[in-house]
């Protein structure tokens, strides 16, 4: 029997609730997990995608949410992690007292039954999909570690983000208009649309705007291939805007743009879907990361702030 089947189905199921439940709640109290509030006194820690300092990989999908939630929460003044492990590895320790936060790893096996059932039957066995809960600590809660990677990392220059954006749109070769009067992405002639910047409030949130479009775009099936056929007011449609707006989010991270919360009226919707699928949050944020890899995927790796986006332990 292996490791994973070990792992009980309902502790499976009570690791995707804990997690629902926990950006339900965010939700309801009118925050969204992906918007942080960066540049501000209630955030100490940088604007960064989060990294394993010991490896330098970058976290994917819904653990990104979960580490910037822990970083808000408790004050944390850099976005570098480590497990128990890493620190005793390189020659520091977790000091006592410290809690460290749960993230996953997500992946699919196939039960030896259901290979058994396969065989028989001459069909493909159907994976399983689980998450693996696994502990990590920030930097902060460390003492010990080497000095480069206790510092937190400097925010990056804000005279870099627009020309950066604007390097990235031109890069993905996708049809990019700029005009009307509303932004949206129209899947079968295949071109993005966002208003000019002057017509944003703030123009920086112009950025955020055109990252979200461009998530959308990821989607068509000679890029990423996701199912683009919901229309408005169904839970399909609400999904997809749920991607492509966490896109958004780790896109704007990544290269270093602090916008402001767009996209607000649709926390209805959102929590419609969560509430009825346990696992929908971690399937939005994981289908986020690869629409944000394959866009940021597009620049040299000097133009990137904070590196490209993987699954990282």
């Amino acid at each position: 029997m292996t490791k994973h089947q070990r792992q009980a189905p309902h502790d499976r199921a009570s690791l995707y609730d804990d997690i629902t439940n926990k950006i339900i709640g965010e939700l309801e109290a009118g925050r969204l997990p992906w918007v942080q509030p960066w540049g501000t006194a209630a955030a100490k820690a940088p604007l960064a995608m989060p990294r394993n300092a010991s490896t330098g990989r970058a976290y994917s999908g819904i653990n990104i949410l979960i580490l910037w939630g822990a970083v808000i929460e408790h004050g944390y003044l850099g976005q570098s992690w480590l497990t128990f492990r890493q620190a005793l590895a390189l020659g520091a320790n977790v000091r006592k007292g410290e809690r460290g936060t749960t993230v996953v790893y997500a992946d699919r096996f196939i039960p030896d039954d259901e290979k058994r059932r396969a065989r028989e039957a001459g069909e493909d066995a159907q994976a399983i999909p689980f998450l693996k809960r696994f502990t990590v600590f920030n930097t902060a809660q460390c003492e010990g570690l080497p000095d480069d990677l206790a510092a937190p990392v400097p925010p990056p220059a804000p005279d870099l983000i627009e020309p950066r954006v604007e390097a990235l749109i031109k890069a993905t070769g996708v049809d990019f208009r700029i005009g009307g009067n509303r932004a949206f992405y129209a899947p079968g002639p295949d071109f993005v649309q966002v208003p000019p910047p002057q017509a944003y409030f703030e123009p920086i949130n112009w950025h955020r705007t055109a990252l979200h479009e461009l998530g959308h775009a990821t989607g068509h099936p000679s890029r990423l291939g996701r199912d683009l056929s919901g229309s408005f007011g169904t839970k399909k449609y609400a999904f997809e805007e749920l991607v492509a707006e966490i896109n958004a989010a780790f896109c704007c991270a990544t290269i270093g743009i602090v916008p402001t919360v767009r996209h607000a009226d649709y926390i209805g919707s959102w929590l419609e879907v969560l509430r009825e699928d346990n696992r929908a949050i971690v399937r939005a944020a994981s289908q986020a990361s690869k629409a944000a890899d394959y866009l940021l995927g597009f620049l040299p790796d000097h133009d990137i702030a904070a590196g490209p986006l993987s699954q990282a332990a």
